[in-house]
């Protein structure tokens, strides 16, 4: 699996086919990124237009092209906040899991945020959830737990952990 830093008018050339595939899924897949199931393709591929404009993308390919997995992140724009970033929509395919690609996915983002003169990534995850245990075993410090923070894909109102890393240091 090849994973690529995509441009902004890449992210909006593939946002309506592997990409938009790829938040269905994970959708579909019970994971709570910020959309009640069933996502609608178009939906998903309007996030995806819009989000590059505003963060940075990576995306994984299989030897086929097809999209099997990405991550984003967003750098803080405040005066005070430049040193730091969130990770965002970290998703696999479920067809590609248990292969090690949410791990590399991960790393690919943290290096290139301590690369690039970021100090302190933050990331939120619904409590309990199979990502915790990936962020956990990356080196992420649990920060706490907010209550019915959001609701999962079936409506549910679910707690989420936050997380916090240094990098770069």
């Amino acid at each position: 699996m090849e994973i690529r830093h995509l441009t902004a008018e890449e992210v909006r050339e593939r946002a309506a086919d592997g990409l938009a595939g790829l938040l269905v899924d994970a959708v579909d897949g019970g994971a709570s990124i910020g959309y009640l199931a069933p996502l609608d393709p178009a939906e998903a591929a309007d996030w995806w237009t819009r989000a590059a404009d505003d963060r940075e993308v990576w995306a994984a390919y299989g030897s086929a092209g097809d999209v099997l997995g990405a991550v984003t992140l967003v750098r803080d724009t405040k005066a005070n906040g430049r040193h730091r970033g969130e990770i965002a929509k970290l998703v696999v395919h479920r067809a590609a899991r248990g292969r090690g690609l949410g791990p590399r996915l991960l790393a690919t983002a943290e290096a290139h945020a301590a690369a690039t003169g970021l100090t302190l990534l933050v990331l939120d995850t619904e409590t309990d959830s199979p990502a915790e245990r990936l962020y956990r075993a990356a080196g992420w410090t649990r920060a706490g737990v907010i209550p019915d923070f959001a609701a999962d894909p079936e409506g549910t109102l679910r707690p989420t952990t936050l997380y916090y890393k240094r990098v770069g240091r």
